[in-house]
């Protein structure tokens, strides 16, 4: 065989393998979501890739064939074609028992560099980069090779499945995503460019949801705004202007028997038109929507629906009122801080680098993340900043009684009553005892380190 063909062979062997390698990367490396967006787009194609990732025995065992086939074929073609001419280089220079030995050496790494760069690095690499257009692609020839070869691929996939049957290992790629995965996405995709903050944020939000319960969005028992059957039109009408909101509770004798709610479009009109209004009216008053406060805001928004109802009115375990949620609440948590909010409605007011004055209903969530902290003792127990203040002081506190946590300081400046209005939060350096006395305060069950928990300012 001239040096010309056996060249010309070598090259053959090359594109084969490259063109292996190329399909077997990319079916592979295909993004199922993505496939599954060709295949709505109408790229036919797709609908065989995501075939072949379903069911990929025959498709590995053909492109193994083919890659250990090339393989041999190459080092039997190539080894004879350049060892002469190898040999007559390393005479120039040398001349001796082991020429032979060297020729042939230079001749083995040069093809298996060549098949090495051009038939599995450059083609590995030109697949990756759009794994899902190469493998459409490269589809269709593929499954030719497996008729061609179906022969062969029985055998060694019937081999291949009754060892992996005999070991019990997994025969179907399973394609589940998880929360986390997503989460992960998200955020390449914001680092990327791909997505802007603004999305971001949203899509974020949305899975909070799942995460967040209806005390953490809730307007709460102590706020609510609300008309008893006893009160006069007058009355009504005072409280409609001190207190301009789009709907209030209707109760009797006080807010734990609630009847329904009255909007306050439907007393506008009355008061227009001159008409008389009375909350013993049914006409006037809705019947509520009543959900227990253990529910998640994914689960309120189904509620909703369900019921066709934008308001709820939230129950405990013990059938009291501890406040009510309207589809304004979650659609807020779901927007974040894509939302204008006003000087007055800011739960959370940054003063400097270190230090925050924040509400003491402001939601737990959001302390966490505005103050990056991971988690927080007993999560499940309280969804607000006050509810975890009390949780670690184990009592009703008092201004200047404060707790340390994860570097921060808790710091109560504001109480009205036994509701904490205002909490100051600064950042501080640990040494190595304050980690220590941290430690103690997050460890419940030791009655002893209540006095590390909570301190008073003399």
């Amino acid at each position: 065989m001239s040096i010309f063909t056996s060249l010309l062979l070598i090259l053959l062997l090359v594109v084969v393998s490259a063109f292996l390698s190329c399909a077997e990367i990319s079916i592979a490396a295909s993004r199922k979501i993505r496939l599954e967006m060709m295949s709505k787009e109408g790229v036919h194609n797709a609908d065989r890739v995501l075939s072949l990732q379903a069911q990929p025995g025959n498709f590995f065992t053909v492109v193994q064939i083919g890659l250990n086939a090339v393989a041999i074929l190459g080092g039997v073609v190539g080894e004879p074609a350049l060892t002469p001419h190898m040999r007559e280089i390393v005479s120039t220079f040398y001349v001796g028992p082991l020429l032979e030995n060297i020729s042939f050496a230079m001749s083995f790494l040069v093809v298996t560099a060549f098949f090495i760069l051009f038939a599995d690095l450059m083609p590995k690499r030109l697949a990756m980069a759009a794994p899902e257009r190469a493998a459409v692609a490269l589809v269709q020839p593929m499954l030719l090779l497996e008729t061609l070869f179906r022969p062969l691929v029985w055998f060694f996939n019937s081999l291949s499945k009754w060892i992996f049957t005999l070991f019990g290992l997994p025969q179907v790629r399973q394609d589940v995503i998880t929360p986390s995965e997503i989460h992960a996405m998200v955020d390449a995709g914001a680092q990327a460019g791909v997505l802007l903050t603004q999305e971001h944020h949203l899509i974020e939000n949305v899975f909070e949801l799942e995460s967040r319960y209806v005390p953490s969005a809730m307007t709460p028992r102590d706020s609510i705004v609300y008309f008893l059957l006893t009160d006069s039109e007058d009355m009504i009408r005072q409280k409609i202007i001190d207190h301009p909101h789009s709907r209030f509770l209707v109760c009797d004798g006080h807010i734990d028997a609630v009847l329904g709610y009255i909007d306050s479009k439907d007393v506008l009109k009355r008061l227009l038109k001159g008409e008389q209004f009375s909350l013993a009216d049914k006409g006037l008053v809705h019947t509520p929507l009543s959900i227990p406060d253990s529910l998640n805001l994914w689960e309120v928004l189904e509620r909703m629906k369900a019921m066709d109802e934008d308001l709820a009115i939230v129950v405990n375990e013990y059938a009291l009122v501890v406040g009510i949620i309207s589809i304004t609440d979650v659609t807020g948590v779901l927007m974040g801080n894509l939302l204008a909010i006003t000087e007055e409605e800011q739960q959370i007011v940054r003063r400097d680098e270190n230090s925050w004055l924040m509400d003491g209903l402001t939601p737990l969530n959001d302390v966490m993340n505005e103050l990056d902290i991971d988690e927080y003792p007993n999560p499940v127990g309280y969804e607000t900043l006050s509810g975890f203040i009390m949780y670690m002081l184990r009592k009703i506190p008092k201004k200047t009684d404060f707790v340390l946590f994860s570097d921060f300081k808790f710091e109560v400046v504001d109480i009205e009553g036994n509701r904490i209005n205002q909490l100051l939060v600064t950042r501080f350096k640990q040494d190595k005892g304050e980690k220590s006395d941290k430690a103690d305060k997050t460890d419940k069950s030791d009655k002893s380190d209540k006095t590390s928990q909570s301190g008073k300012t003399e």
